[in-house]
């Protein structure tokens, strides 16, 4: 086997990062433009700077014919290198610095040149023009060279043609200055190629510092897994600029929160409306797993700030999680008020035991019937006041777990609740709700009492929880219906700071409120009010003046535990105190 380590093959490219490649391209933008901007000076130049040298000659040549004397020279002197026209021309030659000044006749024969030894020769050139009366300007091929050419007829002084004057600039004259030009041009070109240079170099690293310093193909890579992770999780992301507003929603945030496309660009509060889940996306709620209730669904959110001054935030459901909470702590009710029950049935059995042992059956016989009258007249006055099934059964087996705890359960004697309920489940998690909070609020402390009343006013539901506990400070009385405000610490399964803000938020969704007051004597009142709760009344009322039969309620302290378990389900209790 070959130890010779593998040679790296140069890859000739462009370079991989975006800064790198932004440059390049502005940096070959900007010299492609000056290049162009060069040559598209330089192209017209040189076809000015002839036309400047033609015009330059005829102008010569026209102040050369107008000497009246040169045309009385021609006719009256011959054509000689010492001859008068010949030091005229001269003379104008060079004080106007031209190639040469030449004077003909009517032939085409020179009267003067630069080259003396050409005087009494025919012009290399075609005259005629300029002798037919006509001015000239060119650039042609003479004896002396390439030269910018102007030509104009020598007139006598009654206007008749008599010859013709030349005057030639030398083409390398032009040249030259067509030459002397192109560096300062070239220097201007590359000033501003550096100018762009240095802009662009600029520019770019304001790119690197907004693409990390990553490749286009990195980036493209980014936003390809980015789409498929924000659509593929379980979890809302809410994205906000510097701006407040809502700039991508992932399609779990939309099912979370029941807004679609047209949320974007709008504000929190425009795009759900004032409350505290507004207030989280907007962060004028901080902290961390904030709760919050967006319809039906209880949602844990979570805000970070990004660079660019806007914020991402994340929403996970946890509605299943609160709905399994509130079983378990149903659950543990119903436990504890078996255990309750069992303690008190164990004492009933000793007392019984004892009774038959000493002989006293009569008082073993009364002592049952005590016993098992006391229960069921217990359940047969709930239901006769509250006539829902659900809600009679929950009230029954609150009591037993209250008397566990030490509190007092009962209900007011201006309790009367028909059994016409639209939504008895609602009215159960509300009930339960405000209960488990009294028992909490009194518990531990001398007298506990907790005291239900439900009215029914028509077809609305007055509700009244009244405790003997410390009560709440007039502070917190609208804080207490928020999501996640509590004073309590939270069981390891769920959060607290929940139930009384689904409490008012089942109030108002019927229309209907949820206050808290100080009670008579102190402690607090919960007071809710559901309108429209109850049906028109359809059961037919006895013609003989009897009050209706009203439902039996399940005995909860003597059913077994299957019946009682089967009760009380609904009993979604929260608390938030």
């Amino acid at each position: 086997m070959s130890t010779t380590p593998p040679t790296r093959r140069l890859r000739l490219g462009l370079p991989r990062r975006a800064f790198s490649q932004v440059l390049l391209m502005q940096v070959a933008i900007a010299a492609g433009v000056a290049v162009l901007a060069t040559g598209l000076f330089l192209a017209p130049l040189g076809d000015q700077l002839d036309d400047q040298a033609m015009r330059r000659a005829l102008a010569i040549a026209q102040t050369t014919a107008t000497q009246p004397q040169l045309a009385d020279q021609i006719s009256s002197t011959p054509p000689t290198s010492g001859g008068p026209v010949q030091q005229e021309a001269e003379r104008i030659r060079k004080a106007t610095k031209a190639e040469y000044v030449v004077v003909m006749d009517r032939r085409g024969v020179r009267w003067s040149h630069t080259d003396p030894a050409e005087i009494g020769h025919v012009v290399s050139t075609d005259p005629s023009a300029a002798l037919a009366g006509q001015d000239v300007m060119e650039i042609d091929e003479g004896t002396l060279g390439r030269s910018a050419r102007g030509k104009v007829p020598l007139r006598d002084e009654n206007g008749t043609i008599v010859g013709a004057v030349s005057v030639g600039i030398a083409y390398d004259s032009v040249r030259a200055r067509l030459i002397h030009a192109i560096p300062g041009l070239l220097a201007y070109a590359g000033g501003a190629l550096a100018v762009g240079a240095l802009a662009a170099w600029l520019i770019s690293r304001r790119v690197q510092r907004q693409t990390r310093d990553l490749a286009f193909s990195d980036i493209s890579g980014l936003l390809a897994e980015r789409e498929a992770m924000l659509h593929g999780i379980r979890e809302g992301v809410v994205a906000l600029d510097r701006s407040g507003r809502v700039r991508l929603l992932n399609d779990e945030a939309q099912r979370l929160l029941g807004i679609g496309d047209e949320a974007v660009g709008r504000s929190p509060d425009e795009a759900l409306g004032a409350g505290r889940t507004a207030d989280v996306l907007a962060g004028r709620v901080t902290g961390t797993d904030l709760l919050t209730v967006r319809g039906q669904r209880v949602l844990v959110a979570n805000r970070m700030p990004t660079d660019d001054g806007g914020a991402v935030a994340t929403l996970r459901d946890r509605t299943e999680l609160e709905q399994l909470g509130r079983e378990l702590d149903s659950t543990r009710g119903l436990i504890d008020a078996l255990r309750a029950q069992d303690h008190e049935h164990a004492n009933r059995m000793h007392t019984l035991l004892g009774l038959l042992e000493l002989e006293m059956y009569d008082d073993a016989v009364e002592f049952v019937g005590e016993v098992v009258g006391g229960h069921r007249a217990t359940s047969e006055q709930v239901a006769e006041k509250v006539r829902d099934p659900l809600l009679s059964a929950l009230l029954v087996g609150k009591a037993t777990v209250a008397a566990e705890r030490g509190v007092a359960l009962g209900l007011s004697e201006r309790t009367a609740l028909p059994d016409r309920l639209i939504d008895p489940r609602g009215l159960v998690t509300v009930v339960g709700n405000l209960v488990d909070n009294a028992l909490d609020a009194t518990a531990g402390t001398r007298q506990a009492r907790v005291e239900v009343e439900l009215v029914a006013e028509g077809r609305t539901v007055v509700l009244r929880v009244r405790d003997t506990g410390p009560g709440i400070p007039v502070e917190h009385r609208e804080l207490i219906f928020q999501e996640g405000w509590s004073t309590k610490q939270p069981p390891a399964h769920r959060e607290r700071g929940i139930g009384l803000s689904v409490v008012r938020r089942l109030a108002e969704r019927q229309g209907g409120t949820a206050t808290v007051t100080e009670a008579e004597g102190g402690g607090a009142e919960f007071t809710v009010v559901l309108p429209e709760a109850l049906s028109e009344s359809t059961r037919p009322h006895p013609t003989d003046g009897t009050a209706p039969e009203p439902p039996i309620a399940p005995d909860l302290a003597t059913a077994p535990t299957g019946a009682r378990a089967a009760t009380l389900p609904f009993a979604a209790e929260e608390e938030s105190r």
